[in-house]
């Protein structure tokens, strides 16, 4: 019993260590999106994952946006008109944008009068959340894949 309890506490002070230097790459990366409201280390860093090491290879948001598989699909039939969630892109940044816009859902102010507004005009809590995933990737993309500065015309 003392060899796992040592080995545990071994393993955890890995995992504290591992889970600093991840935080300082993340915020030396991104310091802007640790300050944003509900984005976390691992959030962040799922999507720095996903943006890889050549972000100008994604040219707008609306690439960003089927990249993380959250670029809305009409689904209309009849008299129906209405969107549904792609069911492609990168399934680790759909899930950690899905968690942002839970933790707005519940914290944040103007996505709750966001919520009121869209129930008042008759859409489900999915559909909500799939147009809050939707809003929250420019957040990510301005601050990761954006030109940083304007090309010089010659």
């Amino acid at each position: 019993m003392r060899a796992i309890a040592r080995r545990w506490l071994n393993l955890h002070e890995e995992i504290q260590a591992h889970g600093q230097e991840l935080e300082r790459i993340v915020s030396e990366k991104a310091p802007s999106l640790m300050s944003s409201h509900g984005i976390s280390t691992m959030t962040a860093a799922e999507m720095l994952i996903l943006i890889g090491d050549n972000p100008e290879r994604i040219k707008s948001e609306a690439a960003l946006a089927k990249l993380c598989g959250v670029c809305p699909i009409p689904a209309s039939s009849g008299k129906t008109i209405r969107m549904r969630l792609n069911r492609g892109g990168n399934r680790q940044a759909n899930a950690a944008l899905y968690r942002i816009a839970i933790t707005r859902m519940r914290d944040h102010e103007a996505t709750k009068i966001y919520v009121i507004k869209r129930t008042a005009q008759g859409k489900s809590k999915r559909e909500i959340t799939r147009c809050l995933k939707r809003y929250i990737v420019p957040e990510f993309y301005r601050e990761l894949c954006a030109p940083k500065h304007p090309r010089s015309a010659h």
